[in-house]
């Protein structure tokens, strides 16, 4: 039955596109549903708001992307995240309240710092993994406990708070500001109008959009169009065989987990942007899982060797219009769960009977 199946997919054109492509035929369906049953949801406003909140789901989900391709898996990046979140709003904090540095300079050099810290938890895990043979899995798990031990120590268990107002105007704005009469404003609300009359204004296309189109932009070029990507590629589709064939597979693995944490740490500052406070969460160990959900609905497989970045967003926003579009038509919370957890088992009952397809 499977193989009949395969066959005539194989046959045609049109059906292995719509079963490669699966999930992103799924999203348009939910939306299609959801703008009926509904009210709101077929909105500018509330497609920006799933954008604009999915920004860090994304970001992990594109980290997990690259990891998971090349046979590995990384349960660290949740921490990672909250690390280089408290890291960035503590040393914002201080030089801020201060009052010798300027909000620029004391935001510049936290998110500077923080990034620069993101980048040693993956260091640390990929060389566990390359060259001492640690499983991915202990590897990574080891490392979720030590970021998070340190990001506690940091904060003492609160969010680091007091920090510069620029950072949510910044990280919570909009490209363009509309209203009838009064013009265009780029970047802002136009000069004497305060916060109190925004609801006035049509905004439209988030800063974080932009921020999130450059990073995925430049992922997705390293990802297809470089050595790198296809090295990626071959370590996780047969690892032995990307040894024989000259790749430093060791070096490598180490450099994918160097990235998964930087990417992590991209999401942590940016967190401080959107929040305002250096946030930390005991449920950030729910990014992860939530990454690997949205990579594998994407149709990355878990043995390694397929995936694609943008198919992972796919899977963020899926995930994301599913439990938007459920909450805005009256759905009990536990049903989203349910609802999710039946996308990924259905991602992987798809994945195991159709291979090739990916």
């Amino acid at each position: 039955m499977t193989k009949s199946i395969n066959s005539l997919i194989e046959e045609s054109k049109l059906l292995k596109t719509v079963a490669r492509n699966w999930a992103f035929c799924f999203l348009l369906s939910f939306i299609i549903l959801f703008s009926f049953t509904g009210k709101g949801f077929l909105s500018i406003v509330n497609f920006q708001n799933i954008i604009h909140l999915s920004v860090i789901a994304v970001l992990m989900a594109t980290a997990e992307t690259f990891v998971i391709i090349s046979g590995g898996i990384d349960l660290s990046i949740g921490f990672v995240m909250g690390l280089s979140s408290v890291t960035a709003g503590k040393i914002i904090q201080i030089m801020f309240n201060s009052g010798n540095y300027s909000p620029a300079v004391s935001i510049l050099t936290g998110a500077v710092i923080a990034l620069a810290l993101s980048l040693f938890p993956g260091l640390l895990s990929g060389i566990m993994i390359a060259k001492y043979k640690v499983p991915p899995f202990i590897a990574t798990l080891g490392m979720w406990g030590i970021t998070n031990g340190i990001a506690l120590k940091i904060c003492k268990g609160f969010p680091v708070a007091m920090l510069p107002d620029n950072l949510t105007e910044i990280g919570n704005g909009y490209t363009l500001y509309l209203k009838s009469g009064k013009g265009i404003s780029f970047f802002g609300l136009p000069d004497g109008v305060g916060n109190d009359q925004i609801r006035s204004y049509l905004r439209l296309i988030p800063n974080s959009f932009i921020f999130l189109l450059i990073i995925l932009v430049v992922l997705w070029h390293l990802l297809k169009n470089t050595k790198f990507g296809q090295h990626t590629y071959a370590i996780g589709g047969n690892e032995d065989a990307a040894v024989r064939s000259g790749i430093d597979v060791q070096k490598h693995i180490i450099k994918i987990y160097v990235l998964s944490s930087f990417i992590a740490g991209i999401a942590g500052v940016f967190n401080v942007f959107q929040t305002g406070i250096g946030n930390f969460t005991t449920f950030g160990a729910m990014y992860e899982l939530f990454a690997v959900a949205a990579v594998v609905i994407g149709g990355a497989s878990l043995m390694g060797g397929k995936g694609r970045i943008f198919a992972s967003v796919t899977g963020v926003f899926l995930i994301a219009v599913l439990e938007n579009g459920l909450l805005i038509s009256g759905v009990e919370p536990f049903y989203r769960f349910i609802a999710v957890g039946l996308l990924l088992i259905l991602a992987i009952v798809i994945d195991k009977l159709f291979p090739d397809l990916f």
